[in-house]
């Protein structure tokens, strides 16, 4: 049966063991979404307590972490989403994209609602990547696709 948290604690104190073992095992995201079939972002996300994951992919995870049933099943639960507490984010990788959201929000909407009309572009049928790339000028870029599904609002 689907299980559903209703406090974040459990969730954050597993993803505080995962990624405690993560160190300890010298793994890497990729090292751990191997074998789950799912992509490197979503089981980040899930094991830092964000997603669900299948119980496949969850005993798969919690196998290379060496995580016990009780963790296995917690990984299968809904958890209460959001992991920035209120307020402006102090972490400066993800104030940036907080400053991204700042100067370019009002930007995304109207470009959003020009190409599509009214409605959202969805978190949940949504797809995340992130890829390192050589930068013209010298360094490195990082390129970061968001697809999201779009779902117009319905008048009722």
């Amino acid at each position: 049966m689907i299980q559903s948290q209703f406090t974040p604690g459990p969730r954050e104190e597993l993803a505080a063991a995962v990624v405690d073992a993560k160190a300890r095992k010298d793994l890497s995201w990729h090292d751990l979404t191997d074998g789950t079939g799912l992509s490197v972002a979503f089981v980040t996300a899930a094991l830092l307590g964000q997603h669900a994951l299948p119980a496949d992919a969850a005993k798969t995870v919690a196998a290379k972490l060496d995580l016990d049933e009780d963790a296995v099943r917690l990984l299968q639960s809904i958890p209460l989403r959001g992991s920035i507490p209120g307020g402006v984010p102090t972490d400066p990788t993800i104030y940036r994209f907080y400053e991204m959201l700042q100067v370019y929000g009002t930007t995304l909407k109207a470009l959003v609602h020009e190409q599509f009309g009214d409605g959202i572009i969805s978190a949940i049928n949504f797809k995340l990547d992130i890829k390192k790339v050589a930068d013209s000028d010298g360094g490195e870029r990082a390129v970061i696709t968001l697809d999201g599904k779009y779902l117009p609002t319905k008048p009722f």
